[in-house]
């Protein structure tokens, strides 16, 4: 239990610290008229402010609404994975890592959503020709290392012990 809470706390503590920082970074020196081009176009930084959830989801919904489900019933989902992280014993020791991706990834979003009024910055966006994904930043990207992981780890992974 002791190993779990110490990798829980750095694999959070160093995916918050790195998402803040690059979102301070982009903040500080990315327009939000423009996108910087790299790579031939496959990499684009611009500021983008989220006031959706991924993909922009949400977005249309009224402030209050909004507000309510993307700061406090997220915050509600978040402390409940955390508590069960720290809290339960028998959680499978395969699925800490990613399951703590994924907290971070919503803390540090979280984190924007409090700070800034209700968005989140984005600022990263790849593809190639009109194939793009949509603007993310480095939570987003633990958030889906998270639920990719999970995903490989509970579904293409056969078990050991044939009891399970």
């Amino acid at each position: 239990m002791p190993r779990r809470v110490l990798l829980v706390c750095v694999v959070l503590l160093a995916c918050v610290g790195c998402d803040q920082f690059t979102k301070s970074m982009a903040k500080t020196y990315l327009p939000r008229e423009e996108a910087w081009s790299y790579l031939g176009d496959t990499v684009r930084l611009q500021l983008a402010h989220n006031y959706g959830a991924f993909l922009s989801l949400g977005n249309s919904l009224s402030p209050g609404w909004r507000q309510a489900l993307l700061s406090a019933g997220v915050g509600v989902v978040l402390l409940g994975l955390l508590v069960y992280l720290l809290g339960w014993k028998n959680v499978n020791p395969r699925n800490v890592v990613p399951l703590t991706l994924i907290l971070a990834g919503g803390t540090g979003n979280l984190i924007d959503r409090i700070a800034y009024g209700g968005y989140v910055v984005d600022f990263v966006n790849l593809g190639i020709g009109s194939l793009r994904t949509g603007v993310f930043n480095v939570a987003d990207v633990a958030i889906m290392t998270g639920v990719i992981w999970l995903l490989i780890v509970d579904f293409m992974i056969k078990p050991r012990d044939s009891k399970r």
